[in-house]
């Protein structure tokens, strides 16, 4: 490291980011989780500065007037919009290091490990833009796996990482990736399923937040003991005046079933994928699953029962991935070992 690099770093705070599609949670060195917002901004039209962010945005997501927007910069895990995500990592940096400008911080930012080189590169430009000194990217399985506790430098593990928007599946073996499967559904997949369902069978157009409440509340992969219901509120179809009705749990699982099937189908292939030696190690061990998606009730069954292999739920599936990347970012060995630069 520069002179100059070696005082910046007396006066900034290391980060790691898990930049997520539905949320994004910011790790700093020594403190833990200090951001964990919704990845939404809102953009004055005319100016097209960020008006709010985060949490503040998320309650105005469909409800801004006609001079604001609310967005989602984020989309499958990747970048889909560069300025307002450069707008929003610049606002969790400064949230997380509380202050009013950055001190060129060291980061580690999780990436899908799915994506091509120019999405990569759209990540570290972004980044570093927003201030950072450094940008190191780590693949969200491999953070995942870190973050659940698995033996990633000794031993072999297998971890189903079910974002917003992808479903990352890895077999790591000594701190290496041997195999890996990546499909761009997940969480946000499901919440778009639900909204369909809602509008073709009932007549009701929803919103994505009322649709993820819906697959929160009462949402499954596998029947549940107790029947469960939920008032759906939003707008009829025909009439467009304000509209409510009753679901239950069967119908949403029924909504449901296309992209939980596409999920057990990518773990089913990340199994298959794995050489006899590793898949013999995976027999002991089970498949670690985590994130958001992971949370759907019964998923670990539904998974277990057509892959024929133990399936545990990660401790803090919402955090594993940035925890991870804080671990990674507190061991400069396992630093050099794992992320890219």
């Amino acid at each position: 490291m520069s002179i100059w690099g070696r005082f910046l770093s007396l006066f900034s705070k290391d980060m790691a980011m898990d930049l997520g599609t539905a949320n994004t949670l910011v790790y700093v060195k020594g403190e833990g989780i200090v951001v964990n917002e919704p990845s939404v901004v809102v953009i004055d039209r005319n100016t097209e500065e960020p008006k709010a962010v985060g949490h503040e945005a998320k309650h105005m997501f469909g409800m801004t007037p006609d001079d604001l927007i609310a967005v989602r910069p984020m989309k499958d895990g990747v970048i889909a919009d560069f300025f307002v995500t450069q707008k929003m990592i610049t606002y969790f940096l400064k949230k997380a290091a509380k202050a009013k400008t950055l001190r060129s911080p060291k980061l580690i930012v999780c990436i899908p490990s799915g994506i091509t080189q120019v999405e990569k590169k759209a990540v570290k430009e972004s980044a570093i833009n927003a201030g950072a000194r450094k940008v190191y990217l780590i693949e969200e399985p491999m953070a995942a796996a870190v973050g659940a506790g698995l033996p990633v430098e000794s031993s072999v593990s297998m971890v189903v990482d079910i974002g917003g928007g992808t479903t990352e599946a890895a077999v790591i073996s000594l701190s290496a990736t041997a195999f890996q499967k990546s499909l761009r559904i997940a969480g946000d997949e499901m919440d778009e399923a639900i909204m369909n369902h809602m509008r073709y069978e009932h007549k009701l157009v929803i919103g994505p937040y009322q649709a993820e409440e819906i697959k929160i509340k009462i949402g499954s992969a596998a029947p549940l003991q107790e029947k469960m219901t939920f008032v759906a509120r939003g707008k009829d179809l025909v009439k467009g005046v304000p509209k409510a009705i009753e679901v239950n749990d069967d119908e949403v699982r029924y909504a449901l079933e296309i992209p939980i099937k596409a999920i057990v189908e990518v773990v089913d292939e990340a199994l298959s994928g794995t050489s006899a030696e590793l898949a013999a190690e995976l027999t002991k061990t089970g498949v670690m699953i985590t994130g958001g998606g992971s949370l759907l009730r019964g998923l670990d069954k539904r998974i277990a029962d057509e892959t024929r292999i133990k399936i545990h739920r990660a401790q803090n599936p919402l955090e594993s991935v940035v925890m991870g990347s804080g671990k990674v970012l507190e061991d400069f060995k396992l630093l050099k070992k794992i992320c890219i630069t």
